[in-house]
């Protein structure tokens, strides 16, 4: 497993849940990985525990919302490796449930700032070093919240559908070069985001998925894996379900 051989990865979100398995996917499969998480302490155990693989790990602390945390993650991979081969955007939160008329607009800032100024910030920063390079793969982690709309969840069901829209403006932007953007719509993933969320919303969730079940973080980084490598060399600005059949178009 070397589709990734050399190649270097910032992976944002990365210390613990989906975050984490794609790192270490894309690290089995040959990757360097800078990972970008706010969690100093986790970041730290899960970088030690890729580390003792045999995997390069750079430790990049801070809030994706803030552009000088990209910044800084740009600056570690550059410094250490000379260049950025891939950009997975994964770092989310699920905000509070409740009716649109039940949340105030501080609430739907809260969630913005990271589910979307966050990718923003990244893929300002790092596609430029692509550019140059005329290579790259970036891959946006969104919803299937974004695509259908979740009630009780406005503020992430909005912004990962910005997430979807950005991509497929930015992989347009790019057509004709040799740098790619792609998104993944997962359906629910047990994960410590399903913490922020009422049982009665994750029963929702999980219902309206055909085969029965919540999606598994390693089913998630097989497909980022394979999006994030030269083999994916025809898709850009597209999204790719992985719902268990729950998406509808």
């Amino acid at each position: 497993m070397d589709s990734l051989k050399g190649q270097v990865a910032i992976v944002t979100g990365s210390a613990t849940g989906i975050g984490y398995g794609i790192a270490k996917r894309l690290s089995e499969e040959g990757a360097n990985i800078v990972m970008v998480d706010f969690d100093p302490e986790m970041a730290e155990q899960s970088g030690s525990e890729m580390a003792a693989r045999g995997t390069e790990v750079e430790i990049s602390i801070g809030d994706v919302s803030e552009p000088q945390t990209a910044q800084d993650a740009v600056r570690k991979a550059i410094d250490k490796w000379g260049k950025i081969d891939i950009l997975v955007n994964n770092a989310g939160i699920g905000g509070i449930n409740g009716n649109i008329w039940e949340l105030d607009v501080e609430e739907l800032d809260r969630v913005y700032r990271t589910n979307f100024r966050g990718v923003f910030s990244f893929c300002h920063e790092v596609i430029p070093h692509m550019i140059e390079r005329d290579y790259g793969r970036v891959v946006n982690i969104a919803s299937i919240a974004g695509k259908e709309g979740n009630p009780r969840m406005v503020p992430y069901s909005a912004t990962k559908a910005a997430v979807i829209g950005l991509t497929k403006s930015v992989g347009k932007e790019l057509a004709g070069t040799g740098v790619l953007v792609n998104c993944v719509t997962p359906a629910v993933v047990q994960t410590r985001i399903l913490d922020e969320f009422t049982p009665e919303q994750v029963q929702y969730m999980v219902d309206r998925i055909p085969v029965g079940r919540t999606g598994e973080i390693s089913e998630i980084a097989a497909l980022v894996a394979w999006l994030s490598s030269s083999e994916c060399s025809f898709s850009t600005g597209a999204v790719f379900d992985i719902s268990g059949g729950r998406a509808t178009y």
